[in-house]
């Protein structure tokens, strides 16, 4: 479709009438700003502009959405730069060592704009319409000075699905005279929201873990041209003015003294349009510069000079909201027109530093080669006996475009294991992976991988604490020392039948890949055991929670030959038996080896449902384990066929309206007969202290004097003094139970709340927090001690059932490898 359109723009180009650069409204067919433009009209008005002005503007396709909707970028610059513009990206990588060869020429700034990666904030793509045409408007002295001098990238909408899931709504509720009133229903966006993508992921959080589509396929195009500059355009709530540099504290330690200059400087800039036409404004406040996964910090920690720009109204404002404290009406066109002059800003702000821009981004990546910043110079991360999670932390690690290894042979060193900072003595054997400081991407390594971030301001909003060895459950160590790698292949897994006949087939249980493999295994209606205990059989050692595929139950001609096969497929090794006796442990038959079902999973979700949280279990199922999940709305759950239900699953959210007395009895009536429901975060909140269930709430110290005496200035700060934006915590782990399976004695997740829950007096205490628990990230003194010998991982049995207490969420961005495993503990346990 997109192919017609543009053949068709192309011939419609060359009519006279097209002969000049059609402005938005004459391509709209009402004036910019008085209507919400659809995602298509934009591609097609982006689309037109090239067709009339193709020595100026390349339009590239680098992506799709989940819907189907295609990811595009412009580039826009002199007819000079346009057509060499492959030449321009090659010297520029070649100019920060990104590929082999020096430079033959000079390169410009290169400049990308990144507009709605919140599909709510809709101001934004509009405003990428009107910043297209006036670049290409050769009456436009100023932005041509710019065509000649860099060259820009516009994403007019990083976000399609959830843009035109805000979009289409309004339209569709909207007044004919757009009604200005606050509580009006076009200000009353309904669940879930357009802010998130088709999975309810937050994209603004995603830079670093690229867990979601648009994010991989635009980080692919960012590192093939590593902007010098990127901007990232928001919307904030309606009764807020306009945000732009310079940012926030905390700024992260390791952010240059050019790139801290520069927010400085774009300032300068933007202040110019806003005291020239008296727009409302402020900086250095809220925004910051700190966790390494925004649109501003990750680009900045890549040596780009990252920002945000934030306009009042996201979400909410419409073409209009009226706003009494300001003594005014919010329009789109005044939202239009403050995103496109900090758009014209930031180029002139880029033009007036536009040599230094340049030489400061090669000196980044050049020390970044020669001379590293930081205490370790080599990464070491063991890979024995985990070489799928080093497959897919590999995988992570090209998406980062970062280079690494393998040792190469084995020597011993000394090193500090990076979750609990402590010099050890280190054998370094021929397979483990090695990755070496002396890199251009080596800023965003070091940052990426720092166990302790030094945090300068407690006040801030978002993860605190992100290192990979957490992330991905690795032993990793930091390295004085100099260490070049070998090269670095994945270990290639490759099942066969053997020449004997089978009794079983059994695989170990420790990695995503052995998660996949089971949801496979159970679509097609294979029997799968595990064993509850470990277990030794010829002379092969297996950790409980092991998979244990038999002939006997699973009589098919192919037996051999289909679970060999789903096993390749996901990289799972398999171990063929002659026998179902064991060595030690559990036979095949005891009842320690229990049978695993296929479950019918059902997730609720609808209003009062935290979306984020809803869509993490959403693409559990569908992206990550490819498991057929249910959902249903939270409105349903009284007359659900429970018979038909075996596993329910509560995520986040307010459940005080949705949850009464009757649900309640359902529940505990369908558990008691067989069924398994997970209740994530604050959904447990709807179990405290009801009858049937023995969840309680942990006594709390009552308030001192003190405490009613606060200084209303410093009410951010209390307000921080008793959160945790999330900071990693080590659980200590009954490893005996089903629900730590592959997890071992500890469990390193994120906790962004402290839900005080007592230990379960009747019940299974799985995973819990000790006075030891804390490792790394902010937390608020009045946080710390709700945070102490505490329940967050709990099951209760109730007659045939259980129900899993979850104080915090494993699945939470899709970051955390070990959670993904807890969870499908949960699930098919």
């Amino acid at each position: 479709m997109l192919k017609t359109i543009r053949t068709f723009l192309l011939v419609l180009s060359l009519h006279p009438l097209f002969a000049q650069t059609t402005p938005p409204e004459q391509h709209l067919g009402f004036p910019l700003g008085s209507k919400f433009a659809f995602h298509s009209q934009i591609l097609q008005y982006f689309t037109l502009l090239q067709a009339q002005n193709p020595d100026r503007t390349k339009l590239v396709q680098y992506g799709t959405t989940n819907e189907g909707r295609p990811l595009m970028i412009a580039f826009v610059s002199s007819p000079e730069n346009i057509g060499k513009l492959e030449a321009i990206r090659l010297n520029h990588l070649k100019s920060i060592g990104l590929i082999e060869g020096k430079p033959d020429a000079s390169v410009p700034p290169i400049v990308w704009l990144s507009y709605n990666v919140h599909g709510n904030e809709s101001v934004s793509a509009n405003t990428s319409m009107r910043v297209l045409y006036e670049l290409l408007n050769k009456q436009n002295p100023l932005t041509q000075e710019f065509l000649k001098n860099m060259v820009i990238m516009i994403d007019p909408c990083i976000n399609p699905d959830g843009y035109e899931r805000y979009t289409q709504w309004y339209n569709r509720v909207q007044n004919a005279v757009p009604d200005v009133t606050p509580f009006a229903l076009e200000h009353d966006e309904p669940w879930p929201g357009g802010r998130f993508n088709h999975y309810l992921f937050d994209l603004n959080r995603d830079w670093a873990w690229q867990t979601q589509k648009e994010t991989q396929e635009r980080i692919v195009l960012y590192n093939q041209w590593m902007p010098h500059f990127h901007a990232d355009f928001h919307e904030m709530g309606s009764s807020r003015s306009y945000y732009f540099p310079p940012a926030a504290r905390p700024f992260h330690k390791d952010i240059t003294a050019w790139q801290r200059q520069f927010n400085d400087i774009i300032g300068e800039y933007c202040k110019k349009y806003f005291d020239k036409n008296n727009w409302t404004y402020f900086t250095k406040y809220n925004y910051d510069l700190f966790y390494p996964s925004y649109g501003d910090t990750w680009p900045t920690v890549n040596g780009a000079v990252g920002v945000t720009y934030e306009q009042g109204g996201g979400g909410r404002a419409g073409l209009g909201i009226e706003r009494k404290e300001e003594h005014d009406t919010l329009t789109l066109s005044d939202r239009i027109a403050h995103h496109y002059a900090t758009s014209l800003a930031t180029l002139e702000a880029v033009l007036s530093q536009k040599e230094k821009m340049v030489s400061e981004f090669i000196k980044f990546h050049e020390s970044a080669t020669k001379a590293p910043l930081g205490n370790f110079k080599t990464y070491l991360v063991k890979t024995n006996g985990r070489e799928e999670r080093i497959r897919s932390f590999g995988s992570w690690l090209d998406k980062q475009g970062i280079a690494y290894g393998i040792a190469g042979k084995s020597m011993n060193t000394k090193g500090t294991e990076l979750t609990n900072s402590s010099e050890e003595s280190v054998k370094i054997e021929n397979n483990d992976l090695i990755i070496s400081a002396y890199q251009p991407k080596s800023n965003l390594l070091r940052v990426l991988f720092e166990p302790k971030p030094v945090l300068e301001d407690s006040v801030t909003y978002d993860v605190t604490s992100w290192g990979l060895s957490y992330i991905f459950g690795l032993k990793a160590y930091g390295l004085k020392e100099k260490l070049v790698p070998a090269k670095y292949s994945a270990e290639t897994i490759k099942n066969t039948v053997p020449g004997f006949p089978v009794y079983a087939y059994v695989a170990q249980w420790s990695e995503v890949a052995d998660v996949v493999f089971l949801a496979e295994l159970l679509k097609n209606g294979f029997l799968v055991k595990t064993s509850n205990i470990p277990f030794e059989i010829e002379h092969v050692s297996f950790g409980a929670g092991a998979l244990i595929i038999t002939k006997k139950g699973n009589e098919r001609a192919d037996f051999d030959k289909q679970v060999t096969t789903i096993a390749t497929k996901h990289f799972v090794k398999l171990t063929p038996v002659k026998t179902g006796m064991v060595t030690s442990g559990a036979d095949f038959g005891d009842d320690h080896v229990p049978a695993i079902n296929a479950p019918k999973v059902v997730a609720v979700s609808g209003e009062g449902i935290s979306p984020t949280s809803f869509g993490a279990v959403w693409h559990y199922f569908e992206k990550q384990i490819n498991y057929p999940v249910t959902i249903v709305n939270a409105t349903r759950l009284l007359t659900l066929p429970w018979s038909e239900i075996e596993v329910l699953i509560l995520p986040d959210g307010k459940y005080g309206d949705i949850i009464g007395e009757k649900q309640l009895e359902a529940m505990h009536n369908w558990i008691k007969a067989g069924g398994r429901l997970i209740a994530m975060e604050s959904a447990t909140d709807a179990f405290l202290n009801k009858p049937g269930f023995n969840l309680s709430r942990k006594y709390s110290e009552k308030k001192k004097d003190a405490d009613f005496f606060k200084k209303y200035g410093d009410q951010e700060r209390e307000g921080a003094s008793d959160s945790s934006p999330g900071s990693m915590f080590q659980l200590t782990m009954d490893d005996t139970h089903p629900l730590s399976f592959g997890c071992g004695k500890t469990y390193t997740t994120i906790v962004r709340d402290a839900y005080e829950r007592e230990f379960l007096r009747d019940g299974w205490n799985v995973g819990y927090l000790t006075e030891a628990g804390y490792k790394a990230g902010f937390v608020g003194n009045k946080m710390t001690g709700k945070l102490k010998n505490t329940l967050i991982l709990g099951v209760q049995e109730i007659g045939d059932g259980k129900i899993i207490y979850m104080m915090d969420d494993p699945v939470f961005r899709a970051m955390l490898y070990e959670g993904k495993i807890l969870f499908a503990n949960a699930v098919f346990r």
